[in-house]
């Protein structure tokens, strides 16, 4: 897997996988804002992996999904590198068979089991680099 960030302006970037799907990445104050900061973006792919698990995982159990939510609530920390020391999901699901039980039980093997981001959030991270003159 692999993406391509690109420098558009001092606080503008623009991600773009293989595929030529593109995500812009903006790091401008929040009343100038057009797009997401990598943090938020982070959250925001946390969510959508656990989503993702936990609908696959409803619908392979019969159960009926009209609807969910997931807010995705980060805390930091105050110096750098400002990384995430909690992060809480909120899960709202809109389904008219699905018990309170089987949900929390889903939703937390989605968030923790199955979901490859919060995986990811333990992963080892090798840096290489390349000054082009």
């Amino acid at each position: 897997m692999k993406t391509t960030t690109t420098l558009l302006g001092d606080y503008e970037f623009e991600s773009i996988n293989p595929n030529g799907n593109k995500v812009h990445i903006d790091m401008r104050p929040a009343d100038e804002k057009k797009g997401q900061s990598p943090t938020e973006l982070l959250l925001s792919a946390l969510a959508g992996c656990a989503s993702v698990d936990l609908v696959q995982m409803l619908k392979k159990r019969k159960k009926t999904v009209n609807g969910l939510r997931i807010d995705a609530d980060g805390t930091r920390q105050d110096d750098p590198p400002r990384f995430f020391t909690h992060i809480k999901l909120h899960f709202v699901l809109e389904s008219p068979d699905a018990t309170m039980e089987e949900f929390e039980k889903l939703g937390h093997l989605a968030a923790t089991k199955y979901c490859s981001v919060a995986g990811t959030l333990k992963s080892e991270i090798e840096h290489t680099f390349e000054i082009i003159r």
